[in-house]
């Protein structure tokens, strides 16, 4: 088997979730590859930084395991590359020579774990699961707010005017008052705002809202 797993070249609608690896040690690019397959994960490997970044990554949950020293891009500064590029995948840090300092940048930086080698399977294993688990449910979060998104694009401005309204609280009456219209005016928006919106009840729309980040305009 190439050290490349057909993944890169699978449609993004392959659900599987897949582990990528950087090493510049083959062996253990090895080693982690058949950990991984042994639990039915998929993994694809790469020597350096650089070579992931070219790759084309399956938009599936995923998570990075990463040796901390590697030749020209270490794997601290491709964390900072990474977040720079806005990309979220979590990782897990692996290393020869650990220290404090090390371990506290790459928390910071949001890594999932840091396991100083030799690291015991279960520990890495525990790691990737909890990792791949972080990623799906960052992805439903993106996934929802890019649909609240798409519906909050259907508004008119004077819709999404009241929804902030709405939003913050305040009734029709007071909406109407605001606006300087008629309270009814304020009624038939409302509803066409909660069927674009497609809310349930005002609770849903202003918890919509909320996801949203859509507050009152401040005077």
């Amino acid at each position: 088997m190439t050290e490349h797993s057909k993944s890169s070249r699978e449609p993004a609608s392959a659900k599987e979730p897949i582990v990528f690896v950087i090493d510049d040690d083959a062996s253990m690019r090895r080693a982690l590859t058949n950990l991984f397959q042994s639990v039915g994960l998929k993994v694809e490997v790469f020597g350096s930084a650089p070579e992931m970044l070219h790759s084309k990554l399956p938009d599936v949950a995923s998570c990075l395991v990463l040796d901390i020293r590697l030749p020209g891009l270490s794997g601290l500064d491709f964390q900072t590359e990474l977040a720079r590029a806005n990309i979220h995948i979590p990782i897990i840090f692996i290393t020869g020579h650990g220290d404090i300092p090390m371990t506290v940048r790459a928390m910071k930086g949001g890594a999932v774990d840091f396991l100083t080698k030799p690291f015991r399977d279960q520990d890495m294993l525990d790691a990737v699961v909890m990792a791949i688990e972080r990623d799906r449910k960052r992805r439903e979060v993106e996934k929802i707010v890019a649909n609240l998104n798409a519906l909050f694009e259907t508004l008119t401005p004077r819709e999404r005017e009241i929804l902030a309204l709405v939003a913050s609280g305040l009734m029709n009456k007071q909406i109407a008052a605001e606006l300087g219209l008629a309270e009814i005016t304020v009624k038939i928006h409302r509803g066409h705002i909660m069927k674009k919106m497609g809310a349930r009840s005002l609770a849903d729309l202003v918890r919509k809202a909320e996801t949203l980040g859509i507050h009152r305009a401040k005077p």
